[in-house]
């Protein structure tokens, strides 16, 4: 770990970045140029005494996870990201869980939005960045490596991934899933990792196979779901989508209507969300 040139590069790209590229307010009374480190801090779910440390030469090393969160806050492009990974101690992820680069237009919509879950998915469902609300929701989806990355994975081998759904609904997710995948397989092709992904799934899952025959295309966002939480329970959601040009990243938006008991249930969903994030940075001092 070069702690010095770590220190001195977040330094830098913290100052290059101006409040507005991040969805932030300038405010009248901004002496410093740049972004402060409190905001850089708040950006990447950390402490502003764990990230200031980190810019004084004095901070423990960080782990994957949190440099993976200052590159998405310091909005970062691969090769910086490379870069930071690398005077940190650590490897450059491997390019099989190699994250694409936000959108930046999705990034800027996603900024603004903190008081309802959001999320920007590739088209084979790997969270490239999730709000604070989305991660009380869902959970941190950054502790997933390699094919695990996708959900349509997870949905199809790992049981836990469906406890967000009610039993009921887990047929419909299914097929959604494997339409979703479809359309992404379509567009990129048999050589392209959705390619890669068909065919481990259809060897190793036998319902993915059965779908995978029906020939479903879609790309299914747009609905109503009910989610449930360990802690609130059922929420009952409604989800909106914005896409990429190219169709390759989406931007996932969900609500629930004012004055309602989902709605009530979400601001719960936050405040809790705030305390977990409070007692992991605990842990990480």
């Amino acid at each position: 770990m070069d702690r010095a040139a770590m220190a001195d590069f977040l330094r830098h790209r913290r100052e290059a970045l101006q409040p507005e590229d991040v969805g932030l307010s300038p405010g009248a009374r901004r002496r410093a140029r740049g972004l402060r480190r409190e905001e850089v801090a708040a950006l990447a779910l950390m402490s502003t005494d764990y990230y200031t440390r980190l810019e004084q030469r004095r901070g423990p090393q960080p782990s994957e996870r949190m440099l993976d969160s200052l590159a998405r806050a310091l909005r970062l492009t691969r090769a910086e990201r490379d870069y930071l990974y690398r005077v940190a101690g650590h490897n450059a992820p491997a390019s099989l869980s190699d994250p694409s680069p936000v959108a930046p237009a999705l990034l800027r919509v996603l900024d603004r939005l903190d008081d309802t879950p959001a999320l920007i998915l590739t088209e084979l469902g790997e969270t490239l960045v999730q709000n604070r609300m989305a991660v009380a929701l869902f959970g941190d989806a950054s502790r997933h490596t390699g094919l695990a990355r996708s959900a349509v994975y997870r949905w199809f081998t790992d049981p836990s991934e469906r406890s967000v759904y009610p039993e009921s609904d887990w047929g419909r997710q299914s097929r959604a899933q494997v339409a979703n995948l479809r359309a992404a397989y379509g567009m990129r092709g048999a050589r392209s990792h959705a390619g890669a992904l068909v065919r481990i799934l259809q060897q190793s899952n036998e319902e993915f196979a059965e779908l995978w025959e029906r020939h479903e295309v879609a790309q299914r966002f747009e609905d109503h779901k009910t989610l449930i939480h360990p802690e609130v329970g059922a929420i009952e959601v409604d989800c909106q989508a914005l896409f990429t040009e190219d169709q390759s990243q989406t931007l996932l938006v969900l609500t629930a209507p004012p004055r309602t008991e989902s709605h009530e249930k979400l601001q719960l969903l936050a405040v809790l969300g705030l305390h977990r994030f409070t007692e992991a940075e605990d842990q990480v001092r």
